[in-house]
């Protein structure tokens, strides 16, 4: 499965370098973890198996409740059985989609 999470505290006193810091304690969880990943500027994907990934999101999101008492998390799943790498090969399809419109055009 891919997951795209997005984690971030709702409540901070200097908003811009808190929230930064609170964000970076989560993705530091998911890059250790170790699973196939890749953030963005609003998201976070995560590939693996269910509990594995969803453990990951947990610690993650704990990661920022330590430093703010309310927390958002936004969650977004492609749930295929049996399928890994779909976090590269998703982005290839795309690549050759749009090579092949270029040609066409």
């Amino acid at each position: 499965m891919i997951v795209a999470f997005s984690v971030a505290p709702t409540v901070t006193e200097s908003r811009d370098a808190e929230m930064a810091d609170a964000v970076a304690r989560a993705v530091r969880i998911v890059r250790d973890s170790g699973l196939p990943n890749e953030t963005t500027a609003m998201f976070t994907t995560i590939e693996g198996e269910w509990d594995e990934v969803f453990d990951v999101i947990r610690r993650a999101t704990e990661a920022v409740e330590a430093v703010s008492p309310r927390v958002s998390l936004v969650i977004k799943a492609d749930i295929r059985a049996g399928r890994t790498g779909m976090l590269t090969q998703k982005m290839e399809s795309l690549e050759q989609a749009l090579d092949a419109q270029r040609t066409e055009n």
